[in-house]
């Protein structure tokens, strides 16, 4: 544990030091400004969050997260300070040599279309971030073309703002169309929610999910559309779309400015209070608790005030409710105590019958079991898949796989960081089958892909072995194979 201390020494360090100068000298030249008093007030919001979770902000990976938080809200909504003009002005191209009569609606060529750009927005209806893959056309008019690199800044501007899919999809058409004045823009996007934890958990099959897969999760197209591919017998529309198809996104010919999903974000369901949680009690919510509830609601309102929003405006109008109800889905409990009692007592009457516990040799294993968990540096959720492999000395026994996803479950849901959560689950199998365990957590983390960094496809991977697996490599080779084997 000494690495892992100096570590966490060293990264505080960096945050008192250089990388607090880079940051503020970054949000200058972002838009995003100083605002030294709205991030202290976001803060201190962080705080009272953290607080209603049952955790202390001032532990160790705990004591910079208010800041990390404050930070990732305020480059996350930056578009709010940018302006389109700015990002269009001096990007536009004449493009000499070509025959005015040639070419869609007599502009300097055909149909241009940048596919598979990775953008990210925040949920308006709950503050998390949704993934969005963002494909747009437009034909040239007038003798000029417009830099690519700028439709995909343009869109970017949007999407760092508390959204909606279609809307987004309306905002960057209308924007490009009046920006780069062509001939007509079609945006279309695909974008992904992430699910409740407990979708995950209640998953009917998880054998057959695919490594890193999103299943569970709530995907929506949107599409918009002007100008020419507006036309209903225009063939540029079509154009639009067989490029698409040409790298596997299917959006069918009927699909222009409308969304797939009516209501698409999985949290919206709850019930929903009258005035961002202060007037109507949610069911979930006892008398003991409906102070650090309510004030926790408040804490979230308070974020979206300093982040120039109005918590009153109407699509926000239960929002901060219902990012309090997704973040006390990762409440600090005593449940591992009470978990570990309950594997204990299963394991002695279990035997390897369960079609979710396969066997190879001694090795029996329990694999791609999905899990969502928050990460505790900067409250973004990170998801992905636990592969259990443990050596069997106990005559044929074995924990029933239902029981280790429940294992799973309980672990990732608090406040968590990945290696962490792989070596917490190895230490509770190892505690029954101590002849040697092996876990492995395949993981995505939302915060690689909605900060700075902006990773997009990146995942993380984490061992842990105890016991004959750590000794062993033979052992350990076989466990390895077993996955790639049901994920091939």
């Amino acid at each position: 544990m000494g690495a892992l201390d100096a570590g966490c020494c060293f990264e505080d360090e960096l945050d008192d030091g250089y990388l607090e100068v880079a940051a503020e000298e970054i949000g200058c030249e972002s838009g995003v400004g100083s605002g030294s008093d709205s991030a202290r007030a976001i803060e201190d919001a962080v705080r009272v969050l953290l607080q209603g979770l049952g955790e202390d902000h001032e532990r160790e990976g705990l004591r910079r997260t208010p800041h990390r938080v404050a930070k990732a809200f305020r480059e996350g909504t930056r578009g709010y300070k940018q302006k389109v003009k700015d990002i269009v002005q001096g990007a536009l191209f004449p493009e000499a040599g070509l025959d005015p009569g040639i070419g869609h609606a007599g502009g300097a060529g055909g149909l241009v279309v940048v596919r598979d750009i990775n953008l990210f927005s925040y949920c308006e209806s709950c503050l998390l971030p949704f993934s969005i893959q963002y494909h747009v056309g437009y034909v040239p008019l007038g003798g000029r073309v417009v830099g690519l690199s700028k439709l995909s800044r343009v869109a970017d501007v949007f999407a760092r703002r508390l959204q909606d899919p279609q809307r987004l999809a309306n905002e960057i058409c209308s924007a490009l169309q009046s920006s780069i004045k062509p001939a007509g823009v079609a945006v279309a996007l695909q974008c992904s929610h992430i699910q409740f934890p407990e979708a995950l958990k209640c998953t009917s099959n998880p054998r057959h999910l695919s490594k890193l897969d999103r299943q569970g999760w709530v995907k929506v197209s949107a599409s918009s559309t002007s100008g020419d591919f507006t036309e209903e017998e225009g063939s540029v529309w079509d154009d639009f779309l067989a490029l698409l198809k040409l790298r596997g996104v299917d959006i069918e010919a009927g699909d222009m400015n409308r969304s797939h999903v009516p209501s698409w974000c999985p949290v919206q369901s709850l019930e929903t209070p009258l005035y961002n949680g202060h007037c109507t009690k949610s069911s979930k919510v006892g008398k003991n608790s409906s102070k650090t509830h309510a004030a926790m609601v408040a804490a979230v309102a308070s974020i979206l005030h300093s982040l120039g929003e109005d918590p009153l405006r109407k699509e926000l109008v239960g929002t901060p409710y219902r990012y309090v109800q997704w973040l006390m889905n990762f409440k600090s409990s005593n449940l591992d105590l009470r978990l570990n009692g309950m594997i204990h007592r299963e394991v002695s009457s279990s035997s390897v019958t369960d079609e979710n516990v396969t066997r190879l040799n001694e090795i029996l294993s329990v694999l791609n079991i999905p899990f969502c968990s928050q990460c505790e540096h900067h409250l973004l959720p990170f998801h992905g898949v636990v592969h259990i492999g443990y050596l069997d000395k106990q005559e044929g026994k074995c924990i029933e796989g239902s029981i280790l996803r429940s294992m799973v479950h309980s672990f990732a849901c608090k406040l968590q960081v990945q290696e962490r959560l792989t070596r917490t689950i190895a230490e509770a199998v190892y505690s029954i089958f101590n002849s040697g365990v092996m876990v492995v957590v395949e993981a995505r983390h939302i915060c690689m892909i909605s900060r700075g960094i902006e990773k997009v496809g990146s995942n993380t991977a984490t061992i842990a072995v105890l016991g004959q697996f750590s000794t062993d490599p033979i052992v350990k080779h076989l466990f390895l194979q077993t996955i790639a084997n049901s994920t091939s």
